[in-house]
């Protein structure tokens, strides 16, 4: 595997350990729906949250949630639709953004609850 996907999958490990901390359950990892894939799919009582990871080996074009483009949102929407649609649950939805940046070998976290609404 290469150097970005391996920093990529260490990012989305370290979120789900976040989240797990939390008390929250891990349902996914790497959810796919058509085009869409939703990092971490999480929930804890009636609360189910859909995790975007972003992580960058610097932020010196930006810090990795301003990465997040229209079209990503509007994908991640659809995907979580479909899951809950699937399994017919009944809960409260919420749109997180857990952000990483690694400087000089510590990873820095930006954790974004509700960082933006699906209407």
């Amino acid at each position: 595997m290469s150097i970005s996907y391996n920093f990529g999958q260490e990012a989305e490990k370290r979120a789900a350990d976040y989240f797990r901390s939390l008390g929250y359950q891990i349902l996914e990892r790497n959810y796919r729906y058509r085009k869409a894939e939703v990092d971490l799919i999480v929930q804890k009582d009636a609360l189910l949250v859909a995790v975007e990871v972003k992580a960058r080996s610097s932020a010196y074009f930006g810090d990795p949630q301003s990465f997040v483009s229209k079209k990503k949102i509007q994908l991640l929407v659809m995907a979580i639709d479909a899951y809950i649609q699937q399994r017919n649950l009944e809960v409260e939805v919420r749109f997180d953004i857990m952000s990483y940046v690694l400087e000089r070998g510590e990873w820095k976290l930006e954790h974004l609850p509700n960082a933006f609404y699906p209407f």
